[in-house]
């Protein structure tokens, strides 16, 4: 399938979007000026986590950071694919606070990463194929 300028704009909506989303929450974990995140944990993860729930959330700030800031870096593949596991994770423990509208978001958006990771892999071998062109054009 030959890669177009359609899949390129939805490769860099998908990319940025999802970037910046993640980025952005990490962030807020520690400002909590979205929401009280604290809020979403389960009473099941609530019970294990050996830390204090907000000691928790700003761990997991850091980690959505990391995975922001992977997605929009030249490793967006595999940012995307960690990202689509973490969203799944939270998923499962949103669904677990009974939280399950929100559950069903994040796995929509668990979705959209692994479909960014799967662009990625296209884009990139587009643009390896383009380098190539223009290398033995100007060897010519």
């Amino acid at each position: 399938m030959a890669y177009n300028e359609k899949l390129d704009r939805a490769f860099w909506a998908m990319r940025l979007g999802l970037g910046a989303t993640a980025f952005i929450a990490g962030a807020d974990k520690f400002t909590n000026l979205l929401t009280k995140w604290e809020k979403y944990l389960a009473p099941q993860a609530k019970k294990k986590i050996p830390v204090r729930n907000r000691s928790f959330m700003r761990a997991a700030g850091i980690i959505e950071m990391l995975v922001g800031i992977g997605i929009l870096s030249p490793r967006a593949k595999l940012a995307s694919y960690a990202a689509s596991a973490w969203l799944l994770s939270i998923a499962v423990n949103l669904a677990l606070n009974e939280d399950y509208d929100i559950a069903v978001r994040d796995i929509n958006m668990a979705i959209g990463a692994f479909a960014l990771a799967q662009m990625s892999d296209a884009h990139n071998r587009h643009v390896k194929d383009q380098d190539l062109v223009e290398d033995r054009l100007n060897a010519a």
